[in-house]
């Protein structure tokens, strides 16, 4: 649904009864448009999370913790400057806008209580964080110049413009004959969500379902008792009463969340959660990142694929000089025929026919001659381009060697660019192709480089065995390095794809931690979407990585192949952390 007014009111009521009267203790900024305040409150610390991101704007408490810069941005410390160590007094909604403020109370340089505004504004791509003290702005998030509105500009100094209005009513303090009024000529669930404030047509059409209405009959035929149902349906959705609950589709996946009405889809299709900020964390938790991650993965992606259609495009190349080279033996024996006769040949000549003495009938050859040449010039021309030839078909396989490595291993990086799930996960990454040399460096003055650690997937089986999964060919190879000899080493044949450790328990595995090994080899690979795929597997000491081997790169022998259609649920049940 739409981060809509009520989600809003949902989770002001829990932040408001959480940190009014709370200290804030520390603010940092991770992310270029997000600010967490740590607050200590009624004897607990709370972590609040606002972030203004285009895609996912909100504000919730969180549990997750995130990796702050070294160095913190010019908002950051603004704020640290004039709130942190503040109190917080009061945390308002006016009606059911998309606006939050944050009154706190700090001391300033001199001593003296101040009083400053944090102004949370949830409006999509519009969507800003900004501080405001005697209603002048002190800085924001984002800054809105008059090349971009005329209408409200956000700059540091300027007096502070409330969003405009859109013209629409209240409905905290609307009653049922206004309500009445506004059903009109649109289906019922557009004439609540046009002429609300807050309410998402999400929002919308559950209060018509509460009522037993169909969202899209024109608001116009209700009659009385409809009339009234639904005004009561509005009430409930826009009171304060609020409800926790995801709401599933028929695959199981969340769709929507909600904060009232969960009794119109029931508990088979809902999950109940117990404050509304555990519900946004866990709703939006995997979609942020999952944004982020594609959004930095991009530029990555597009360097790797350009590098890997510059290897197939020299295979090509590669297969057709092999091609016009092919017949370069005949070259040389152009080149001996012509020796052997070459008493025999005329100066001048502009062809000669010779027995060829290699082949059992001696067979007559005509070899063309360049008539401005001796016999013995024209045989060191078909000598001169075999070994020219020859040199090339030698380098060929050099060549061919090299490439079929770089495209293996390239191919292997692009499928560790898909299954990345973290930031971290694409940094180290892109710390490897720097250290190959696909990706230039880029050096930054008086800043050292920060070791990036991220750690290899780790599952127990249902009998409980490990099992630990690259997420990248460093970790690929590190896993299979630090594996015991008895271990099990899996990777799909010919695929790219994670290398995967079984632990071995007294040198020994259960076939069915081995079957759920295999599994996972074929689902963090590149056959995941498809059926019946080879997974080679033998024990670790059977595996060995080449002198100067790009990273993940392995042989190994004395192997046995299972075949497996990758299933995602079985993945779903082991342990993982």
């Amino acid at each position: 649904m739409a981060f809509d007014g009520i989600a809003v009111s949902a989770l002001v009521a829990e932040i408001s009864d959480k940190l009014v009267g709370g200290r804030i203790d520390k603010v940092t900024q991770p992310e270029k448009d997000e600010i967490v305040l740590a607050v200590r409150a009624g004897g607990a610390n709370h972590k609040l999370l606002l972030t203004a991101n285009a895609t996912f704007p909100r504000l919730h408490f969180t549990t997750k913790h995130k990796e702050s810069p070294a160095v913190a941005p010019m908002f950051c410390m603004l704020l640290r400057k004039h709130i942190q160590g503040g109190r917080i007094v009061e945390v308002a909604q006016s009606g059911l806008e998309r606006v939050v403020k944050i009154h706190i109370e700090a001391l300033n340089e001199m001593g003296d209580l101040t009083k400053k505004t944090l102004i949370m504004e949830v409006m999509g791509r519009h969507s800003n964080i900004i501080l405001v003290a005697d209603g002048v702005i002190l800085d924001a998030v984002k800054h809105i110049s008059a090349s971009v509105s005329t209408i409200r500009q956000v700059l540091p100094g300027r007096d502070f413009v409330e969003v405009p209005s859109q013209d629409k009513h209240d409905p905290i303090n609307t009653d049922e004959f206004e309500f009445y009024e506004i059903l009109d000529g649109n289906t019922v669930a557009k004439a609540i969500f046009h002429n609300y404030t807050g309410i998402s047509s999400f929002s919308a059409g559950i209060m018509c379902q509460m009522a037993g209405i169909d969202p899209s009959i024109q608001a116009n035929t209700l009659e009385g008792e409809q009339k009234s149902a639904l005004f009561q349906a509005f009430q409930k959705g826009t009171g304060r009463n609020f409800e926790s609950y995801i709401l599933y589709n028929n695959q199981k996946n969340p769709q929507d969340f909600a904060f009232f009405g969960q009794e119109v889809f029931g508990e088979e299709f809902t999950q109940q959660f117990t404050s509304p900020s555990e519900l946004v964390e866990y709703f939006y938790g995997s979609k942020d990142t999952a944004d982020k991650v594609r959004q930095r993965s991009q530029d990555m992606r597009r360097v790797v694929q350009n590098l890997i259609d510059r290897c197939v495009k020299k295979v090509d190349i590669l297969a057709k000089t092999q091609a016009e080279i092919a017949d370069r033996d005949t070259l040389r024996l152009f080149g001996e025929l012509i020796t052997a006769n070459i008493y025999a040949i005329k100066a001048g000549a502009k062809s000669v026919s010779v027995q060829n003495f290699y082949e059992e009938d001696l067979p007559m050859l005509e070899i063309e001659l360049n008539p401005q040449k001796t016999p013995a010039e024209n045989a060191q021309v078909f000598f001169k381009k075999y070994n020219k030839q020859k040199r090339t078909a030698e380098a060929l396989v050099v060549q061919t060697a090299q490439n079929e490595e770089e495209l293996t291993y390239l191919e292997a990086v692009m499928q560790s660019i898909v299954q990345s799930d973290t930031v971290s996960d694409l940094v180290q990454i892109r710390e490897e192709l720097q250290e190959e040399g696909f990706i230039k460096r880029v050096k930054s003055k008086g800043k050292k480089r920060q070791e990036v650690v991220v750690k290899p997937l780790h599952f127990v089986t249902s009998d409980g065995f490990e099992i630990f999964v690259g997420k990248n060919n460093q970790q690929n190879d590190q896993l299979t390095k630090s594996a015991d000899k008895d271990d099990i080493w899996l990777h799909t044949k010919h695929i790219p794809g994670s290398h995967v450790i079984l632990k071995a328990k007294a040198g020994q595995v259960t076939d069915v931690a081995l079957e759920e090994a295999v599994n996972l080899a074929a689902f963090y690979s590149k056959g995941r979407g498809g059926s019946m795929i080879p997974v080679d597997y033998c024990p670790r000491k059977n595996v060995r990585k080449p002198a100067k081997a790009k990273p993940g790169m392995v042989i190994y022998d004395n192997y046995k192949t299972a075949y497996i259609t990758p299933d995602e649920e079985r993945v779903k049940v082991l342990t993982q952390n």
